[in-house]
């Protein structure tokens, strides 16, 4: 059943540019609980994941009966509102915050997608990236799918309904449909009556278990959802692993044979949280080891250290306690500009990043600045940052970058599957210092990234800046090759 949502539509062209970061899939989250709705919980916890997907939000509920669906374009607090929320009955239900990597941005390709297949219903949120969508598409008979989640969600329910008259239809629908899937998969997946969390062999993209004060059940893409749900965390689905929560509990089945943990390594750099945890690390303390160690590698001379908000400000506090230089807040981020329904003028879009951050100059004018980010993706609003502060009378401006040049495309859910787009895959480091005119410009090394994460033996993907892929990588990186086919 699909409820009817409130189209607050976002043009796909009325987005205030992003800073130059780069941009990932989605978040998901679930609940199964014995006692009460779910859909309050979903929301909050959709709420803590928004930084994973601005673009579109869901949730799918279900009262042991029917499973109801409610999506729509734009952010979480945009879709739900007490009314929409309470359209959805039910004690099971999962959500999904979407930024699309597969797929335009259109209500249609919006999550949790849908599949009714007799008298069961499926529902499915995606976070990640297949790499062999076009043959599945293929295998499947497929021509009106657009997303690789659909595909997924098409052959699960075939193979639910082969599997029908066994009350486990679903779960072992999973087993047999998941090893055809490559690429990268953390699934928060849901029936009538139980709700499955799955994880690629790779673990590209994290997930975690939490347990409700009441005896229920909690899964997310990050632990600071289960904060602000009330759940104890309790531990982090295991990559190839699939937990299944229904009335008789939680229990883990393993349908893949090849399993070699390689979560993602920006999660530890930009994506995740600062206050949520992977592989048992902190977040934010990882970042601040970065910086101590960008310091060390790449010393400045100069008055103060400077953050580019917000995910750049954990590793300036490291380079700050490490080499002496005061950290001083020299960039406000406008904490209300994400994406607008208003198309800004002409003026506003020639101002550029002033949109999203202004410089306080009476802290930068007449200093010698180290600058401090996360990551260099394609520089074209690092170059804007850099002139601004200049503008604001800096005499020397430092950048410091808390990973190493990102050079290669991501397959695995991150929005970079061009190369020609990288500037670091077209140019060297003095040359990138030139075009973005900064005074010197100093890169983390992978060794020292994995250093900071304080648990480097857990198993990461660095594809994007070392160019060595944990699979296959796919024919084509347009992400609307299905749209086309």
């Amino acid at each position: 059943m699909l409820a009817q949502p409130y189209h607050g539509i976002v043009p796909e062209d009325a987005a205030v540019p992003l800073l130059d970061g780069p941009r990932e899939a989605c978040g998901v989250f679930a609940a199964y609980t014995p006692n009460q709705r779910v859909a309050n919980i979903i929301y909050f916890g959709l709420f803590a994941l928004q930084h994973r997907g601005q673009e579109s939000a869901g949730i799918a509920t279900s009262d042991g009966e029917t499973v109801t669906v409610f999506k729509d374009l734009g952010l979480v607090a945009q879709v739900f509102d007490e009314s929409s929320l309470a359209g959805l009955g039910g004690h099971i239900g999962i959500g999904h915050a979407r930024y699309s990597t597969t797929g335009s941005n259109n209500w249609t390709n919006a999550q949790p997608t849908h599949r009714q297949i007799g008298n069961t219903s499926i529902a499915l949120g995606h976070n990640g990236n297949l790499t062999n969508t076009k043959q599945l598409a293929a295998d499947l008979g497929v021509h009106v799918a657009t997303t690789d989640s659909d595909l997924m969600t098409e052959g699960i329910a075939r193979e639910v309904n082969d599997e029908r008259s066994d009350s486990r239809g679903l779960e072992m629908a999973l087993i047999k449909v998941a090893p055809t899937w490559n690429g990268a998969f953390s699934l928060v997946i849901m029936d009538q009556g139980r709700i499955v969390g799955l994880r690629d062999p790779n673990g590209f993209r994290p997930l975690c278990l939490g347990s409700l004060p009441d005896g229920g059940w909690v899964l997310a893409s990050e632990t600071a959802a289960l904060d602000l749900v009330g759940a104890r965390f309790v531990r982090e689905i295991a990559a190839g692993e699939m937990v299944v929560i229904d009335a008789m509990g939680v229990r883990s089945f393993y349908p893949f044979d090849n399993v070699q943990p390689r979560l993602c390594l920006f999660e530890f750099v930009y994506f995740a949280r600062p206050d949520s945890q992977m592989y048992g690390r902190n977040i934010h303390g990882a970042r601040y080891e970065m910086g101590k160690i960008l310091s060390q590698q790449h010393p400045a001379d100069a008055d103060i250290v400077v953050p580019v908000p917000e995910s750049g400000i954990p590793a300036a506090q490291g380079f700050s306690a490490a080499s002496g230089i005061p950290y001083v807040d020299g960039l406000v981020k406008n904490r209300y500009v994400g994406r607008t329904f208003i198309e800004p003028n002409q003026m506003l879009r020639d101002r550029g990043i002033r949109l999203k951050l202004n410089p306080i100059e009476e802290n930068l004018s007449g200093k010698r600045v180290v600058m401090v980010d996360d990551s260099i993706v394609r520089g074209t609003t690092t170059r804007q940052l850099v002139k601004m502060v200049r503008d604001a009378g800096a005499v020397e401006v430092h950048l410091r970058v808390s990973s190493p040049p990102y050079r290669w495309p991501c397959f695995y859910g991150m929005d970079t599957g061009d190369r020609s787009t990288l500037i670091a895959a077209q140019m060297e480091v003095e040359e990138i210092r030139q075009h973005l005119d900064a005074d010197s410009l100093g890169y983390l090394s992978l060794d020292g990234l994995l250093e900071a994460t304080g648990v480097a033996d857990a198993g990461f993907c660095t594809a994007c800046l070392s160019g060595e892929y944990p699979t296959d990588t796919p024919e084509t990186t347009d992400k609307f090759q299905l749209e086309r086919s």
